[in-house]
């Protein structure tokens, strides 16, 4: 797990679902005044240069965030998704660097809200904690984020949202991903989780999203899972051919956002002429 490194990957397909998701439930969390805690498992570096030599190794996000930066023509979620990237670099023409979960979460929770950010990957740690060094009611913590959940939850304010986003470099990771959810929502059963899973040709990939909707049987607000395809399977089937996110308790509206969205993010990241997206809501 400790080689990992997002910025292999940074603003690629997954990311652009991923981050959506994200800054969706962010935006709709903070309608309320209410302080809310966001705790993110696997935060990684907080930004990444898509010019440096990680980024440009397979240039994955060519495939991704690249194919939205210059539409004028996105609904209204994606729109506000790539104004953020765009923050991030300044409001410049060109897409030189990409926002972590991190970066997104700090352009878009308010100064009461807190950020525990945890990070195994000693060099991302380093990045991360000086990227969050002047945020109030922030921590960065080289642990592991897994482990972390039953300390952190529940959160005082009895709001809160958790980001879990592993490598699933090893299998394992699909086994503790599970517990992570459950682990959240027997503590916290009201809370916002959001678990990012890749579409690959594994059985535990295979296997999670109905292990996930079992687990997330008993949240309130019930659950949805996003899914969008994007890429053929390569060479003996191998590779990550999509991804998807899953919300237990997701806030209001996010199914609708999102049932906009996706389409158009199937249309526009296609990698070949069966690229695909479903939008499963369960409502108690």
């Amino acid at each position: 797990m400790l080689a990992y490194r997002h910025a292999f990957h940074a603003g690629n397909h997954a990311d652009v679902l991923k981050h959506l998701v994200l800054a969706q439930v962010l935006q709709r969390m903070a309608e309320k005044d209410k302080p809310f805690k966001l705790v993110d498992t696997h935060a990684g570096a907080g930004g990444y240069s898509l010019e440096g030599r990680y980024a440009r190794q397979h240039a994955e996000y060519e495939h991704g965030i690249a194919r939205l930066w210059a539409r004028t023509d996105l609904p209204a979620p994606l729109a506000d998704y790539v104004a953020l990237v765009r923050a991030f670099n300044g409001h410049r023409k060109a897409l030189e660097q990409y926002p972590g979960s991190p970066a997104f979460a700090r352009m878009l929770l308010r100064p009461t809200d807190p950020l525990h950010c945890y990070e195994r990957h000693p060099t991302d740690e380093r990045i991360l904690r000086a990227y969050l060094a002047d945020r109030p009611h922030s921590e960065v913590h080289l642990a592991d984020g897994f482990a972390a959940l039953a300390k952190e939850l529940p959160p005082t304010s009895r709001r809160g949202v958790v980001l879990i986003d592993p490598p699933y470099e090893l299998k394992t990771d699909y086994a503790q991903a599970l517990a992570a959810v459950r682990t959240a929502l027997e503590r916290f059963a009201t809370g916002v989780v959001l678990l990012w899973l890749p579409q690959v040709a594994l059985v535990e990939a295979r296997q999670l999203p109905r292990r996930l909707i079992n687990a997330a049987a008993a949240a309130p607000r019930g659950w949805l899972q996003a899914s969008l395809t994007v890429a053929p399977p390569g060479e003996k089937g191998l590779g990550m051919t999509g991804s998807a996110m899953f919300v237990a308790n997701p806030p209001h509206g996010l199914a609708d956002a999102l049932r906009t969205s996706l389409p158009v993010l199937a249309d526009l990241l296609a990698q070949f002429d069966g690229a695909s997206q479903s939008l499963e809501v369960h409502q108690p």
